[in-house]
C-alpha cells in the first residue's frame, strides 16, 4: 500500500509555485505555501486569487469551492512552517546554489519518512538532492505552465530515489488528475530536452534574417498546428528562463543544437524577457500582458502591390494529391487553370478526383452548387506541356527526384511566353538547381504548399539568389487570393517548417534509441506537456518513416551539423521495411 500524502508544502510562490498550490488545494489537500517575506506572501496569494476569480467567471469553480479553497491554504514566511507536512514542494527561480540552500535547510526541518520534491525544469535533481541528508527521499516533481491547466506531470527519479517513493508522487499526481511520467534525472528531462531544441532553432532562424519572427511563427502554427509559434512561445516562458535551459542542457550534453543562440543572451543581458517585462522577441501593451502592439519590426507591407505582375492562367504540372489540391484552390480563387498530365487516363483521373472534391464540399457546406460549378468550368486538362505557352504562372507539381524535376523546368524555360512565372512546389530541393535549367533563374520561386493544399492554410514563398522581388510578390499575392497565409524565406533545406519540425522529431527517435523514455511517454509529454497535435512517433508513423529519414538526410548534408545526421534507429526501420502506417508498421503496429 502506498502512503497517502494528505499535507503538503510549496517554497517559492511565483506564478510556477501558487499554480502548483493551487492544484494540491483544490484536490482538497492541506497546503502550507512559504515565501521569503511578507510582500512575496502577498504576491502569491494575489496569484492564486487571480487565477480562481477567473475560474469562478468561466463557470469552473463556485464561489463556495473557491472560498474552501483557500481555507486549505496556509501562508508564511519561514520554512519551519513545513515540519509536519508529507511532501515539500520546491517552486522558487532556476539558480542550482538557492535550491540546494533550501533543500538543506528543509533536511532539517521536515519529517525523516517526508518527500521533498524539486519543480526544477532542467537543474539536475541529483546535484539538488545531495545537499540533503536523504538523496533517496529527493524526487522531481515538474509541473507544467498553468498547472492548474495543464495535465502533464513528470516525475524525475535519481539514481538513488526509493521506488516507494516514486510511486507516491506518481499516485499524488493521478489524484490531481494529472498524467505522470517517470523519467531519470538527466538535463531537460522529456518534454523540455525536445521542446528548446526547436525553440533554440527558431530563434537562429531569426537572428540570422532567414525569415521574420511573424513568418516563423505562423509557419509553426499553420504548417504543423501548434498553439503558438516558436518565438511567442519563448516570450511567454520568459528568455531568462530559456537561456538558462538551453545553458545547462548544452552543458551537461554538449549538443551544439543546445548551445543558447547568441542573441538570447543578449536580450536578457538587456532586460527584454519576455512577456513579463512587456518586451522579448515581440513587443506588448505592458508587463505581464498577452496582448502584442506593433514595434519598429513589424513588418509594414509584405507585398508590393504595384510591381505585382497580373495572374490570369495558371498552368499546374502534375496528377498526384498535391498537384489535384493546388488546382483546385487556384480555381476556387478565380484563376483559369490549365492542368498538365501524362496521357488522357490520367488527365480523366484528375478531372474525376477534383469533381469529387468540389462535391465534398458543396456537401459539407463550404460551397455552393454555383462556385463549385464555375470552379470546375476554369479548369482544363491536357496531355501537352505545350499547351502551357500562354499560362503566366506555372506550378511544377511532379515527384521529388531532381532530375525529373530540372528537365520539366529546361522544358518550361522553351514553352512558356517571356515574363511568365515558374514556381516548384518541392519541399526539400534547392529552388536554386531548378532556376538554372532555366535561361530565366530570377523568374523562378518555391511556392510550397502543405498536404491538404484545400485545407491547409500555410503557403512558403522560397526566393533564390536569383528570384526578382516581383516574382515572389505575384506569388505571395495569388496565395493571398487563395485564401492561404503565405510565408517568406530563403532557398535553404527544409525551408521554415520541414527545418524546424524533422530535427525535433529526430531528437525524439535518439532519446527512445537511448532507451530514456517510451513511444507513448514521449509522445504524452509533447501532446500533454507542450499542446502539440500529435506526438512525435505518432507522427512520423502518419508522415512515413521513408520520408523523414530522406529529409533528415537533405539537412543534415545542408548543414553538416552533427546533430541533424539520421538517428541509426530510424535508418534501421526503414532498411527493415517499417514505414509507419502505410506499412502498418512503423514506431507503432497497425492494424488495416
Amino acid at each position: 500500500m502506498g502512503r497517502d500524502l494528505k499535507t503538503v508544502g510549496v517554497v517559492g510562490l511565483g506564478t510556477m509555485g501558487a499554480g502548483i498550490a493551487e492544484v494540491f488545494a483544490r484536490n482538497g489537500l492541506t497546503v502550507v505555501g512559504v515565501e521569503r517575506d511578507e510582500q512575496a506572501v502577498e504576491r502569491g496569494r494575489g496569484h492564486i486569487q487571480h487565477s480562481t476569480d477567473r475560474a469562478v467567471k468561466r463557470g469552473k469553480l463556485s464561489v463556495e469551492d473557491q472560498q474552501a479553497l483557500f481555507d486549505r491554504v496556509t501562508f508564511a514566511t519561514e520554512l519551519e512552517a513545513l515540519a509536519e507536512c508529507d511532501l515539500v514542494v520546491e517552486a522558487v527561480i532556476e539558480r542550482l546554489e538557492l535550491k540546494r540552500e533550501i533543500f538543506s535547510a528543509l533536511d532539517k526541518i521536515v519529517r525523516p519518512d517526508a518527500i521533498l520534491a524539486t519543480n526544477t525544469s532542467s537543474l539536475s535533481v541529483t546535484e539538488i538532492s545531495v545537499a540533503t541528508e536523504r538523496p533517496r527521499r529527493v524526487v522531481g516533481l515538474h509541473f507544467f505552465n498553468p498547472a492548474p491547466v495543464q495535465e502533464f506531470v513528470e516525475v524525475i527519479r535519481t539514481v538513488v530515489t526509493e521506488p516507494d517513493v516514486v510511486d507516491d508522487v506518481q499516485a499524488l499526481a493521478r489524484r490531481l488528475d494529472k498524467v505522470p511520467v517517470v523519467a531519470a534525472d538527466r538535463a531537460g528531462f522529456i518534454a523540455n530536452a525536445l521542446l528548446f531544441g526547436y525553440l533554440n532553432h527558431a530563434v537562429s532562424m531569426v537572428e540570422s534574417h532567414y525569415a521574420t519572427r511573424e513568418d516563423v511563427d505562423a509557419a509553426m502554427r499553420l504548417g504543423c498546428g501548434y498553439p503558438m509559434g516558436p518565438l511567442a512561445l519563448l516570450d511567454l516562458i520568459g528568455l531568462d528562463t530559456a537561456y538558462e535551459i538551453l545553458d545547462t542542457m548544452y552543458k551537461q550534453g554538449r549538443n551544439r543544437l543546445h548551445a543558447p543562440a547568441p542573441i538570447l543572451k543578449q536580450m536578457v543581458t538587456a532586460g527584454l524577457l519576455g512577456r513579463k517585462t512587456g518586451r522579448g522577441f515581440y513587443t506588448y501593451e505592458a508587463p505581464d500582458s498577452p496582448v502584442v502592439v506593433d514595434d519598429d519590426l513589424t513588418p509594414r507591407s509584405g507585398i508590393d502591390d504595384q510591381a505585382v505582375r497580373p495572374i490570369r492562367q495558371v498552368g499546374v504540372v502534375g496528377s498526384g494529391t498535391m498537384a489535384v489540391g493546388i488546382i483546385e484552390v487556384c480555381a476556387k480563387a478565380g484563376y483559369d487553370v490549365l492542368y498538365v498530365a501524362r496521357g488522357t487516363e490520367k488527365v480523366d483521373r484528375v478531372r474525376a478526383a477534383l469533381e469529387r472534391s468540389l462535391e465534398k464540399g458543396v456537401q459539407r457546406g463550404k460551397l455552393s452548387s454555383e462556385e463549385r460549378d464555375d470552379a470546375l468550368t476554369r479548369i482544363i486538362g491536357t496531355a501537352k506541356l505545350d499547351d502551357l505557352a500562354g499560362a503566366d504562372l506555372v506550378i511544377e507539381a511532379v515527384v521529388e527526384e531532381l532530375s525529373v524535376k530540372q528537365a520539366l523546368f529546361e522544358t518550361f524555360d522553351e514553352i512558356c511566353k517571356p515574363g511568365a512565372i515558374l514556381a516548384t512546389t518541392t519541399s526539400s530541393l534547392p529552388v536554386i538547381d531548378l532556376a538554372m535549367a532555366t535561361k530565366r533563374p530570377s523568374d523562378v520561386v518555391g511556392l510550397h504548399f502543405f498536404n491538404p493544399a484545400p485545407v491547409m492554410k500555410l503557403v512558403e514563398v522560397v526566393s533564390t539568389v536569383s528570384t526578382a522581388p516581383e516574382v515572389a510578390d505575384t506569388v505571395a499575392a495569388l496565395a493571398v487570393a487563395a485564401g492561404k497565409h503565405p510565408v517568406r524565406c530563403g532557398d535553404r533545406a527544409g525551408f521554415i517548417v520541414n527545418a524546424l519540425l524533422f530535427p525535433y522529431l529526430n531528437d525524439a527517435v535518439r532519446m527512445l534509441e537511448a532507451h530514456y523514455a517510451g513511444v507513448d511517454d514521449i509522445d504524452a509529454a509533447m501532446k500533454l506537456g507542450c499542446r502539440l497535435p500529435m506526438g512525435p512517433f505518432e507522427l512520423l508513423d502518419v508522415v512515413g518513416l521513408d520520408v523523414s529519414l530522406a529529409i533528415q538526410r537533405t539537412l543534415y548534408l545542408e548543414f553538416r551539423e552533427p546533430g541533424f545526421a539520421p538517428a541509426p534507429l530510424l535508418e534501421h526501420l526503414v532498411t527493415a521495411g517499417y514505414l509507419g502506417r502505410k506499412t502498418s508498421r512503423g514506431f507503432r503496429d497497425y492494424t488495416n
